[in-house]
């Protein structure tokens, strides 16, 4: 009898473990199991909530990836439970077993501890596909006019970009100072702060909720602020913050911390169970679990890999047509540094280096070209002698190229 792997969740990193699995093992019978019926690219949910794109054309694999890599998936499906000693998974409609397991579960959102925040009806997340689906049957049911958003991160606004597509009004919330307060400075915060405003959107910044008005169906309409105010709406979006999904697993055995804990293997502390992606707590960053997912496959099938690359301070962003880069912590305080600040018509641009090390980027406009910054910053790549000579924005990989023995600008 075949040897049956599974894995758990259809995201970035089951994905591409299951197309590894495949590569390696011809004969095995393996199973996918999610809670969504759709495959989707996370990063384009907000394009279902616009109207811009349907279920089917949120998916990041081709049409018929499960035929031609032979993979069973059962939709709809959400684990309950994990039984390493019988080596089963508890879904909702039974048991399902296993020889070799990938846990690829991703993340869920977090809802603040705001009166009737945790209980009311209307109170949604904006995750995965399920989320924005929700969303929608919501806004159409409704007919929804003004919506309240926890949260101005990279969730926070592309969930308030598909509704403003959609002609409802937005009212987002946030405890920082700023818009996207991890990925900007006050600079680049302002211009999409602006851009946001002139197509209607209301920020509310460095301000909190600290209750909320019910009615009679434990609806929340209105979020009351901590200046006193109370913003009417028809339903609220948490997009403040996200954990591993590890809730199921409370009973499995499995170390955990923040996330499932996992070797440099990725395999976790029950034989023969993996974990991969943001369930691991690793990363949030989409190659980084494609990458988790397919070195995790490969161990599953007895080739030994180890996941090395856990760098994951990247983010891009494409609101209204402005387009951002951001790499490393930009608003950290870094004693004795040097920052670097460059501004024309159409780009901003932001370094921060520290004895010869690049530290941080923010690139915001043309971001064309700047895939070189990532790769001197994770290897630490001592950029002292070109800075003698260029400015730090004119620095390009072909400064680099052809060194077969990058020794000299390595951090000792």
């Amino acid at each position: 009898m075949a040897e049956i792997y599974v894995i758990v969740g259809t995201g970035a990193a089951g994905m591409a473990a299951a197309e590894r699995i495949r590569l390696y093992k011809k004969d095995v019978t393996i199973i996918m199991m999610s809670i969504d019926e759709h495959s989707h690219s996370r990063c384009m949910l907000h394009k279902f909530l616009g109207g811009e794109r349907t279920e089917e054309e949120l998916s990041f694999v081709e049409p018929d990836f499960f035929q031609k890599h032979e993979i069973y998936w059962g939709k709809g499906q959400k684990a309950l439970g994990l039984d390493t000693k019988n080596r089963q998974i508890r879904m909702e409609n039974g048991y399902q077993p296993y020889d070799k397991l990938l846990i690829a579960t991703g993340s869920v959102f977090g809802i603040p501890p705001i009166n009737h925040f945790r209980t009311a009806s209307n109170v949604y997340g904006f995750r995965d596909l399920i989320d924005a689906q929700k969303i929608d049957a919501a806004v159409k049911a409704k007919n929804a006019k003004h919506v309240f958003i926890v949260g101005s991160g990279l969730v926070g606004l592309d969930v308030a970009t598909g509704l403003m597509e959609r002609g409802v009004k937005v009212t987002i919330a946030e405890m920082a100072p700023r818009v996207m307060p991890l990925q900007t400075d006050d600079t680049a915060a302002k211009a999409y702060q602006e851009r946001f405003e002139a197509h209607g959107a209301r920020f509310l910044l460095g301000i909190g909720a600290s209750d909320s008005i019910v009615n009679d169906q434990n609806e929340i309409t209105g979020v009351v602020l901590s200046t006193g105010e109370t913003v009417a709406c028809d339903f609220v979006i948490c997009a403040a913050g996200v954990r591993p999904n590890i809730m199921w697993l409370e009973d499995s055995g499995l170390a955990m911390e923040r996330g499932i804990t996992v070797d440099e293997y990725m395999q976790t502390s029950a034989p023969d169970v993996y974990a991969a992606g943001d369930v691991t707590g690793l990363s949030g960053v989409w190659p980084n679990a494609m990458d988790m997912g397919r070195i995790a496959a490969s161990n599953m099938c007895g080739v030994p890999t180890k996941y090395t690359d856990r760098y994951c301070m990247k983010n891009t962003s494409n609101f209204f047509g402005l387009q951002m880069l951001t790499i490393g912590d930009i608003n950290r305080q870094v004693e004795g540094a040097d920052i670097y600040v460059k501004e024309s018509k159409n780009c901003y641009k932001k370094a921060v280096v520290k004895d010869g090390f690049l530290q941080a980027i923010l690139i915001q406009g043309d971001i064309s070209h700047t895939g070189h910054w990532q790769y001197l910053i994770k290897n630490g790549i001592n950029i002292s002698e070109l800075l003698k000579t260029k400015d730090v924005f004119d620095i390009t990989y072909g400064d680099f190229y052809g060194l077969d023995d990058m020794s000299e600008y390595q951090y000792a």
